[in-house]
């Protein structure tokens, strides 16, 4: 059988030399995952470079402070007047309220931040490959589906959104029925997302009208 005829990719294999050992055949692009294909994690760094500057200046100030005091000279203003204030006012103050609420909600979004893997915009792609993972982003793949939408016969315009688990096209169909539009335009698209080799296949969703009708 011929290689054009046959299903899968050829091997490519380095030629043989003297004393080395054979190349192993490559992986089957179309075998099943080798891994489960996890979502990228974004590296966070300016949240966490923000957080790490204003806890050190805050630890060194006060440290500064705590040194000189037990060297013999006086704590500084700030200092005096931020215990102070903190004898003075009872818990149920507006003011502490309202910094405590500040607090809780700048310690929320560090735990959403640090729970949470970011990086949205990337679909993670199967893993037909060991120790190698691939993404494909968003945008690109909106793309690789318009172009098909706007191939199918009667569709004059796409506008497609894609997001982890789903995927929208809103089509306009300037002649032809407009259900055998939205057939072709799901069998077409449908195929085309499982070409698309992503981890998990979004579902289509598949709207189509006329022009200058909503």
């Amino acid at each position: 059988m011929s290689t054009a005829d046959s299903p899968h990719p050829p091997v490519l294999e380095k030629p043989e030399k003297t004393g080395a050992h054979a190349t192993a055949p490559l992986p089957d692009p179309d075998a099943p995952p080798v891994a489960r294909a996890g979502r990228f994690w974004a590296a966070r760094r300016v949240p966490a470079t923000i957080l790490a500057l204003i806890l050190t200046g805050a630890s060194g100030l006060f440290l500064y402070d705590v040194v000189a005091v037990r060297a013999g000279h006086s704590a500084m203003s700030w200092r005096k007047e931020l215990a102070k204030g903190l004898a003075d006012h009872r818990l149920d103050d507006t003011w502490v309220l309202v910094g405590a609420g500040v607090a809780a909600a700048l310690g929320l979004w560090l735990l959403f931040l640090a729970l949470t893997p970011g990086r949205r915009r990337l679909l993670p792609m199967r893993r037909p490959y060991a120790g190698v993972r691939g993404a494909l982003h968003r945008q690109a793949a909106a793309m690789v589906v318009r172009d098909r939408a706007t191939q199918v016969s009667g569709v004059r315009s796409a506008h497609v959104t894609v997001r982890r688990r789903k995927v929208t096209v809103r089509a306009l169909a300037h002649f032809r029925d407009l259900d055998e539009v939205r057939a072709e335009l799901a069998q077409v698209l449908g195929s085309t997302l499982t070409e698309l080799g992503l981890a998990r296949t979004p579902r289509l969703v598949v709207r189509v009208r006329r022009p200058g009708k909503d």
